[in-house]
């Protein structure tokens, strides 16, 4: 033993020599009785070596010292345990120790599942580099207005970048494309040119007709051509309608009517005959186009009306926007090593992909996402472009399955120069080009719509993995689902598609938002008066709750007022609040289920909306720091949706983007005063029984607030509830209120001329009874 007086421990060597247990405590003893052990000396690991080798303390009383060590270190490392094994300290009289403890067992933590498109199921989304997460997304074609298909991708590709980023905490890096060199946007661009200079030129009347004549030839051929139902349907509905304008035209023409009278017929045949005419010009008059600025004029325009509606949609900007046009260097070059590694091949100016030479290699695999799609022609012809599926083009080919890397430009399109003469991209191989350029050899998510699986995606991949000589350059392929329109197909060639625009004319950002988080981004979603009235009711049930919360808060209550004692109710209330916060967590990690997060939320606003009936009831204040805590977390969750702006600190904003908490802050406590002033009078008027200053006050609540976005909600025995709510929902509730009444009204009133009808017939029949009755014999 070592003791704190600087005590020599003697030596052990001899006694633990000892064979016999009896004369190794008597030797032990005597040690031990020769110097002064007190409480307080440390073990030291001869102290326990000697004692572990006596089975029990000795019975000789002589042998006190051995006894009373014996005791003491088994009172602190337990009964004496074989040479090797771990002894414990234990607690003994004058000396406690803390108990061993052991850690809690937990749940295995939930992870994010996200459906791959390349395997077609769930799997656990693992990225390459720690939390960073590299995301290239499929730009839009910018030759026309963005419609409700694009914001059917990019407002579900926003939600899921949100939900990684602020709700998961990964670190995403988000890259998207614009299309600025394309065959549609070559087209549409020579055909408005065109168009414009065929309307500079003013033809006459006659002149006119005879061109419309000459266009609807050729539109005959391709309309008798035509076999998919969807397209025919579409171009007969334009050749009727263009017959219609010109029937009004020949018939003016004819009986020589006024100049006004003509032109008038003129700017009708025009505006319905637009496309009709533009590609007629178009054939004839293409190959003349030399101007290349013709080129970026179109799409840079499209461009800026796309970017100013995906703000007006609240989607997020990409960190990095890549243009075909500014990366055709970085194409060739990505081309030129495709060549280089054997899966490419020039023919008249173009390069094509060598699809047989890349699926044949033991390394690489052609059709990830839709293998059953190989070998389709019409979406192979799809895919290369309407400029590009002339019989010359597709002879070029070593298989029709090749696809074009690099075209040689025709006259009538842009091109650069290239090694294999002037050309322009192909469709698919800008997206590898760039992303390959911006985030290297492989990426966790590439996403798109589901129409681009193939042959966009497969191409993209295919000549990619060719150029890095990989099978891995994209980890997740995530699609979005199609968008229909009332169940019908949406198509901007079929001219069946509302754009952005005219759709926010009828609902907001939020709310069609709203819609498509109460569906999955991975499925149809139908664009509908009755998914929107869905998101419309989901909205206004959520923001009632809001602002019922927010009125709870404003109640003045000092600083220990805030905590006040749970009951059993507020207890069950928080137990549900953190069961629907799990649930909700279990959700997002299945694929970020935002559909069902939806309805866990809804399910936990009509548990608090229960809590506040119950208490209103028995004419007592909700528990406000509850209350509180759970509309900041709906918010929280509303906010990483995007469907709350930053601005708001709780529930939706009153007022538009950015002026919420200013309004709200600053009106509401002169409308606190007025609502306390109106009920004040409203008491007195009761008590002296004036009645047109109780009617005064109504009028106040239903008439004049209500202009001003302001509700005032009346309720017996309690204070009145101010709400901020936006006007036009206020009007139209004004609005509904009196149909409402008025069908009570008339229904009331039909009631009563029926009742007085039925009063009529019933004396009737009692007179015509007692005349029956005197005249009889």
């Amino acid at each position: 033993m070592a003791g704190s007086s600087g005590q020599q421990a003697p030596d052990y060597r001899s006694i633990l020599s000892i064979s016999d247990e009896a004369a190794r405590a008597q030797a032990l003893n005597e040690h031990l009785s020769t110097r002064s052990y007190v409480q307080g000396y440390s073990l030291s690991q001869a102290d326990v070596d000697a004692f572990r080798q006596l089975s029990t303390p000795p019975a000789d009383p002589q042998l006190f010292h051995v006894a009373r060590w014996f005791r003491h270190i088994e009172a602190l490392l337990g009964s004496p345990c074989g040479k090797g094994q771990p002894c414990r300290l234990q607690a003994s009289k004058g000396r406690r120790v803390q108990p061993q403890w052991s850690p809690p067992a937990g749940t295995q933590p939930c992870r994010l599942h996200l459906y791959n498109s390349l395997t077609r199921n769930k799997e656990v989304f693992i990225p390459q580099d720690g939390k960073k997460v590299t995301w290239y997304c499929c730009g839009p074609t910018v030759y026309d207005a963005s419609h409700m298909g694009h914001a059917r991708s990019y407002i579900s590709f926003d939600i899921l970048r949100r939900v990684l980023k602020d709700y998961f905490k990964f670190d995403v890096f988000y890259c998207m494309n614009i299309t600025d060199i394309d065959d549609k946007i070559i087209k549409r661009a020579r055909q408005n040119h065109l168009f414009e200079q065929y309307l500079e030129k003013r033809p006459e009347a006659a002149q006119l007709l005879e061109d419309v004549q000459a266009a609807l030839k050729p539109f005959s051929v391709k309309l008798n051509e035509t076999t998919d139902p969807d397209k025919k349907q579409m171009l007969e509905r334009i050749q009727h309608e263009v017959q219609l304008a010109t029937e009004p035209l020949e018939k003016a023409v004819q009986s020589r009517l006024t100049g006004e009278e003509v032109s008038s017929c003129v700017e009708v045949l025009l505006e319905e005959a637009k496309d009709l005419l533009s590609d007629w010009l178009d054939s004839t008059l293409g190959s003349d186009v030399t101007d290349n600025s013709i080129f970026s004029k179109l799409p840079k325009f499209w461009e800026g009306e796309f970017h100013r509606d995906m703000e007006a949609l609240n989607v997020l900007p990409p960190d990095v926007l890549t243009r075909v046009s500014e990366y055709v260097p970085e194409i060739v070059n990505f081309v030129q090593k495709i060549v280089d590694n054997g899966y490419g091949y020039v023919s008249n100016g173009s390069v094509y992909f060598d699809t047989a030479k890349f699926a044949s290699s033991e390394k690489h695999s052609y059709g990830k996402l839709v293998p059953e799609a190989v070998g389709d022609q019409k979406a192979l012809q799809e895919g290369e472009g309407d400029l590009s599926i002339s019989a010359d083009r597709l002879s070029e080919k070593r298989s029709p399955n090749d696809f074009a890397l690099w075209k040689a430009s025709k006259p009538g399109e842009p091109s650069w120069p290239c090694p294999w003469g002037k050309g322009r991209p192909g469709w698919h191989i800008e997206c590898s080009a760039m992303a390959g350029t911006l985030l290297g050899a492989s990426m966790d998510i590439h996403g798109g719509g589901f129409d681009l699986r193939f042959p966009h995606h497969d191409n993209e991949l295919a000549q990619s993995e060719a150029y890095f000589e990989n099978d891995c350059w994209v980890r997740y392929f995530l699609h979005t689902g199609h968008l229909t329109i009332a169940g019908c197909k949406m198509s901007k060639s079929l001219k069946n598609f509302i754009t952005i625009k005219d759709a926010l004319k009828k609902h907001s950002a939020r709310q069609l938002r709203l819609a498509f988080l109460m569906h999955s981004w991975k499925d149809t979603l139908d664009y509908s008066s009755n998914t929107m009235e869905s998101a419309l009711q989901y909205e206004k049930f959520l923001n009632e709750f809001f602002l019922n919360v927010k009125d709870i808060l404003r109640a003045p209550v000092d600083i220990t007022g805030q905590f006040e004692k749970w009951g059993e109710e507020e207890a069950e209330l928080n137990k549900n609040f953190y069961d629907k916060k799990t649930a909700i967590h279990e959700a997002l990690c299945d694929n970020v289920d935002t559909r069902t997060v939806m309805e866990e939320m809804r399910a936990l606003v009509s548990q608090c909306n229960l809590y506040m009936a119950a208490r209103k009831a028995m004419r007592k204040r909700p528990n406000r720091a509850l209350l509180e805590n759970i509309a900041l977390y709906l918010t929280h969750m509303l906010k990483i949706f995007g469907a709350i702006e930053e601005e708001s600190s709780l529930g939706f904003p009153v007022g538009g983007s950015g002026t919420s908490l200013n309004l709200e802050s600053t009106v509401m406590p002169y409308l606190q005063v007025l609502s306390e002033f109106r009920e004040g009078v409203r008491k007195i008027a009761r008590e002296q029984k004036v009645p047109e200053v109780l009617q005064l006050s109504d009028a106040l609540r239903d008439d004049i607030l209500p202009e001003l976005g302001v509700r005032f909600e009346d309720h017996e025995g309690l204070p009145t509830v101010v709400k901020l709510v936006d006007r036009n929902t206020l009007l139209k509730e004004r609005e509904e209120k009196r149909q409402v009444e008025e069908e009570k009204r008339k229904k009331k009133e039909e009631a009563a001329r029926r009742k007085q009808e039925q009063e009529v017939m019933h004396f009737v029949c009692l007179g015509v009874g007692a005349l029956l009755g005197r005249s009889a014999p």
